[in-house]
């Protein structure tokens, strides 16, 4: 039976390489697949997903109000055999384009693999991660460290002088000159004005 997966992680861990990874295999096995990707990322000009490391697939573009189970209705009779959809960024889907996927996997026996963030620059949860989390039947960890060797879980933002951004919007495209991958404990040291009152509210001695 098809499933939906959350392949989640911290920032420049690798998800766009293990997806454009996980449609190569589809495809050499002879199974067709459907990316997808968030409209407002255009820093590559064309409707494509891109890796850090060149690799370049096309892929479909999402705002918030796409119907990802529309549009599959439409085309899967064009393939001959669609067999998995592929969701690049899957933070920034809305809570209704999960139950989308959700039921694309159960209506039609089509898989759907997720790769995205947990959380945002402070610490908060993406909507998209948020119904993943709960409703996704497998849920997978891409892990990453932080500069101290740990284990990397938080995503910080940076300025161009690459001290930590502690207020903005919550969306802010970006690679290596806006983000880096840090443990908990730095996220904490770094940008405590944000979080440190929570942990200690708690009880935490941080």
């Amino acid at each position: 039976m098809a499933k939906t997966y959350f392949y989640y992680s911290a920032m420049n861990a690798g998800k766009s390489t293990t997806l454009l990874q996980s449609s190569y295999n589809y495809k050499e096995r002879g199974m067709d697949t459907i990316l997808f990707a968030p409209s407002f990322d255009d820093r590559f000009g064309d409707p494509a997903i891109y890796s850090r490391i060149g690799l370049k697939e096309n892929a479909i573009l999402f705002d918030k109000n796409f119907n990802l189970y529309e549009y599959v209705t439409k085309v899967r009779e064009n393939f001959g055999n669609l067999r998995c959809i592929l969701i690049d960024e899957a933070h920034f889907l809305t809570k209704a384009q999960v139950a989308q996927i959700i039921a694309i996997t159960k209506d039609f026996g089509i898989a759907a693999l997720n790769y995205g963030l947990r959380s945002d620059f402070l610490g908060e949860p993406f909507e998209g991660s948020k119904y993943l989390l709960v409703w996704a039947d497998e849920i997978v960890e891409i892990k990453t460290i932080c500069h101290c060797g740990s284990k990397a879980t938080m995503n910080m933002r940076i300025d161009s002088t690459g001290k930590p951004v502690k207020s903005g919007s919550q969306v802010q495209i970006g690679g290596n000159e806006s983000y880096i991958s840090v443990c908990m404990k730095h996220f904490i040291k770094n940008v405590e004005a944000i979080t440190r009152y929570a942990f200690e509210k708690e009880g935490a001695n941080i």
